[in-house]
């Protein structure tokens, strides 16, 4: 079990920290160095009745309609660390530890989630509702890692954006808390970052905790005091000061250049862990302009170039961005899980090494 997650920040600024009236989301996923991120599509869709879904470990009852979705994923898991829905709707996630250990049991990952958060909320609200829903109802557990030899587990937060609000969600088993952000420029990590302000709550959170001993029901519930291995919870976010430097001023641009950003820590580069990859998303507050996505598809986001997708009504898939499908072959799929790795490596990331290796041999 691995002690710590990797760092990955996620951020949001709103008006009025951020230009032209537009809300600017951006995540680096840190996952393990070698881990290939596909950047897929999937259309709005209709299913029948009594359908299931089959999820990275588990499967779910299915909802009538889900609607269309860009995901940034780990190429070998159904779900995702990062998306859009058509709707303007962002979430991205975090793995975090927390006191409580996570389970080894196969259930929903956090980044299931996120996918199934993007494909049935039309709202940021809506998506949280969703998510805490199937928490309540499937839990979650399983291996974060394609990895045979070691079960890596984590809880999960969340951070879920529209055009007008954002939501951090922080969970440890199927408890969890939310705050409202509809202003200024927040940014959530590796760490619980929930204090006292909460604008929603499992509704049997503070009775769970007193059950446990860790909260006396006297002092300010604070949710990442309470929850928290130790006294780390608030040393998070070295990037926020990068964007509130910005003023008013956040743009797409200035996202990037501090998800680009090593020196921070924002970029991540180390030993175990890699910016597998990237989004940054512009929400305009006027429902009458599209969004904007623009997603790395490949490591390391300052040398990264970031692509925009826009949803339309006839979107083209991009295979270069999409890792070889493996069917039921797919040592992810197969009981025990993992006993090998393939190469999932797409046109993009091949492409991008290759030019690495180039400017590493000063060719």
């Amino acid at each position: 079990r691995m002690a710590a997650a990797p760092p990955s920040y996620c951020f949001v600024a709103f008006p009025p920290c951020s230009k032209d009236g537009l809300v600017v989301f951006g995540k680096n996923s840190a996952r393990p160095r070698d881990e290939v991120q596909e950047v897929v599509y999937f259309a709005a869709a209709e299913h029948d009745p009594g359908s299931k879904v089959e999820c990275t470990y588990i499967e779910i009852e299915q909802v009538p309609k889900t609607h269309a979705v860009v995901l940034s994923r780990p190429s070998w898991l159904w779900g995702a660390e990062m998306g859009a829905n058509e709707h303007g709707v962002c979430v991205a996630n975090e793995a975090v530890v927390t006191r409580e250990p996570a389970s080894e049991s196969e259930a929903l990952l956090g980044m299931d989630l996120v996918r199934l958060g993007l494909e049935r909320g039309a709202t940021a609200k809506e998506a949280l509702d969703v998510i805490v829903a199937l928490l309540e109802e499937h839990g979650q557990g399983g291996n974060y890692y394609e990895d045979g030899s070691s079960c890596h587990t984590f809880q999960s937060a969340f951070l879920i954006v529209d055009r007008n609000e954002a939501w951090i969600l922080e969970t440890s088993g199927k408890y969890w808390a939310a705050e409202k952000i509809t202003e200024g420029v927040k940014c959530i990590c590796n760490q619980l970052s929930l204090t006292t302000k909460i604008d929603a709550e499992h509704p049997e959170l503070r009775n769970y905790v007193k059950s446990q001993g860790w909260w006396n029901g006297d002092s300010d519930f604070n949710f990442s005091e309470v929850f928290s291995l130790a006294d780390d919870h608030l040393a998070c976010c070295s990037g926020r000061e990068s964007l509130e430097k910005q003023g008013g001023d956040v743009s797409a641009q200035a996202m990037i250049d501090v998800l680009r950003d090593k020196d921070s820590g924002v970029c991540v580069d180390s030993e175990s862990f890699l910016t597998t990859a990237s989004i940054v998303s512009v929400l305009p507050q006027d429902p009458s302009f599209p969004c904007i996505h623009y997603f790395t598809g490949t490591p390391d986001p300052s040398r990264s170039i970031f692509k925009p997708f826009i949803f339309v009504d006839d979107v083209k898939l991009v295979p270069k961005v999409q890792s070889p499908s493996f069917g039921d072959d797919d040592p992810a799929k197969k009981i025990p899980r993992f006993q090998e790795k393939p190469d999932r490596r797409h046109e993009l990331y091949k492409a991008h090494e290759w030019a690495r290796s180039l400017l590493e041999n000063d060719q």
